[in-house]
């Protein structure tokens, strides 16, 4: 360049200054929008269950659900497992309307469901027989998970061989064989003495750090349910329940559920979610207990 000229830069390309637009986000692993369900009494009047009820799980997110005795919480999983179907309102699996039993979801009960003719191995390869997976797959694969839940040397073992605890971790290993992409659990750990359900707490937040899916938590115990989760949802005191409070659980991950009830953080949430808890339940015990006959 000789002296006194001056450089001259061609234009940016216009793709310069393109802005590339953001990825669509995901739906929710579980959207309840407006819903209301209602039972038929045998006096030939309704029961009002549950309505209004609006809720979303974030793929990914652990959210637990705490309410007095007989406010639906049980109910929201029955219709989220497509075995209730709601009076008003949708439900929606990962952004479809949910018709008929979901597929996507496995679903832990409180009582145990485990076969007792079967022993633990059998009793978690058959969750995969309705996909017509080959015994032998089936049964090299459930081996493989009760190894993760610490259960490798009790494949031959019948249910009535086994503890509490050993069979909660052997229905644990059955809802989990078959991948599913939402993680229904209805107060999964309340048979269990207090020892073993932090055994079951920390074992259920590894294999769910691992592999995180969406999960919807029922549990009367709200120590438990803010130790394991990422949000709580609090429900009033039925008839009619509705959801009263929605709580971010801000601690820090991963957790060992019997440390993070020291922190002093811990007891400040716990301190907010029960004063709206609180008065949740005083109502139930001014109605007699009665506010449903559907937990």
């Amino acid at each position: 360049m000789s002296q006194g000229s001056v450089s001259v830069s061609p234009p940016p390309h216009p793709a310069a200054f393109a802005v590339q637009a953001a990825a669509p986000a995901a739906p929710a692993a579980v959207a309840l929008r407006d819903l209301a369900i209602t039972f038929a009494l045998k006096t030939g009047e309704t029961h009002r269950a549950v309505e209004a009820i609006d809720l979303a799980v974030a793929p990914g997110e652990f959210v637990a659900i705490v309410g007095p005795t007989g406010c639906g919480k049980s109910t929201l999983l029955n219709v989220t497992a497509g075995l209730l179907t709601p009076s008003a309102g949708t439900v929606r699996i990962q952004g479809d309307s949910l018709s008929g039993l979901n597929a996507k979801a496995g679903y832990l009960f409180q009582a145990d469901a485990l076969m007792p003719w079967k022993t633990a191995i059998d009793n978690v390869a058959v969750a995969l027989e309705p996909q017509g997976v080959k015994r032998g797959e089936a049964l090299q694969l459930a081996q493989d998970w009760l190894s993760r839940v610490g259960l490798k040397n009790f494949a031959q073992r019948y249910p009535h061989m086994l503890s509490g605890g050993q069979r909660k971790r052997v229905a644990l290993a059955q809802m989990l064989i078959r991948d599913p992409q939402i993680l229904l659990m209805d107060e999964p750990f309340g048979p269990l003495d207090a020892q073993t359900r932090q055994i079951m707490g920390n074992l259920l937040l590894d294999l769910w750090a691992a592999n995180k899916k969406a999960v919807l938590f029922v549990t009367h115990d709200l120590e438990e349910a803010i130790a394991l989760s990422d949000r709580v949802v609090v429900m009033s005191a039925g008839p009619a329940a509705r959801i009263v409070g929605d709580f971010t659980i801000t601690l820090p991950r991963p957790r060992d559920i019997a440390e993070i009830r020291t922190d002093a953080a811990f007891h400040a949430i716990h301190k907010a979610i029960w004063a709206c808890l609180r008065v949740e339940v005083q109502k139930t015990y001014a109605q007699g207990g009665e506010a449903s006959d559907h937990e």
